[in-house]
């Protein structure tokens, strides 16, 4: 079915930072970059209504040969920039999110997951194992610490460019592609969620401690006379 570009700017001015529009144009990969990192940090998500004719225009032509550009994409500085950014999040949220895996597993893993994300956005693709195998070489060189989520994120960056390439057009069913995007936000919120849970248990044990501490304190005095009254022979 034709997608209308009036839909279009409808899904983008209600749910835009949720990615509603990039899913009804079949652009799940933007969707789902969209719906975790809300809307590209907060503001991204405006710059689409720019684009919005031109994705509309290649939805509709979804099965017709790819016109013009080559065999590999064009060089994209706005998409280095969002794959090194996306990446250092997920580095951070995996750092958040996953203290009890080693750091040098979930950091590479996790900012080459980031990186290729935003690769896959749109009629692009890179070649994942390059991807990863730099950001793990790279994450040992800094023994995963966390600050090094940036230079991780940097050479999976550069990796994800050298080897971008169109990817093959596809098609499938709205359940199906609403199922991957499901399993793949409970994939990335689950562990911070089960995080924020386990620290607002901790926070809520403390709270319920306070009374008793504070009727400790109180009690001392009393608890003080008492001793010295015994020491005293009273």
């Amino acid at each position: 079915m034709a997608k209308r570009l009036l839909v279009a700017y409808g899904l983008w001015a209600l749910g835009g930072p949720l990615g509603l529009h990039h899913l009804y144009l079949g652009r799940d990969t933007h969707a789902l970059l969209w719906l975790l990192t809300l809307g590209g940090f907060g503001g991204a998500w405006l710059c689409d209504a720019w684009h919005l004719p031109r994705w509309v225009a290649d939805a509709n032509a979804v099965g017709s040969p790819r016109v013009g550009g080559g065999t590999v994409p064009g060089f994209s500085p706005p998409r280095l920039a969002g794959q090194v950014a996306v990446g250092v999040y997920f580095g951070l949220a995996a750092a958040l999110g996953l203290p009890w895996v080693p750091a040098l597993v979930a950091q590479p893993l996790a900012v080459g997951l980031g990186v290729l994300l935003v690769s896959s956005v749109g009629n692009q693709t890179t070649w994942a194992p390059s991807v990863l195998l730099a950001a793990f070489l790279t994450s040992l060189l800094f023994q995963g610490r966390v600050l090094a989520a940036l230079p991780v994120s940097l050479a999976g960056s550069i990796a994800a460019q050298r080897h971008r390439r169109y990817k093959p057009q596809r098609a499938a069913r709205l359940a199906a592609r609403i199922y991957h995007l499901g399993l793949a936000c409970l994939a990335f919120t689950a562990p911070l969620a089960c995080r924020g849970l386990s620290g607002a248990a901790e926070v809520l044990g403390t709270l319920l401690a306070l009374p008793r501490a504070a009727t400790e304190v109180l009690l001392l005095p009393l608890r003080a006379s008492r001793v010295l009254a015994e020491f005293l022979g009273f």
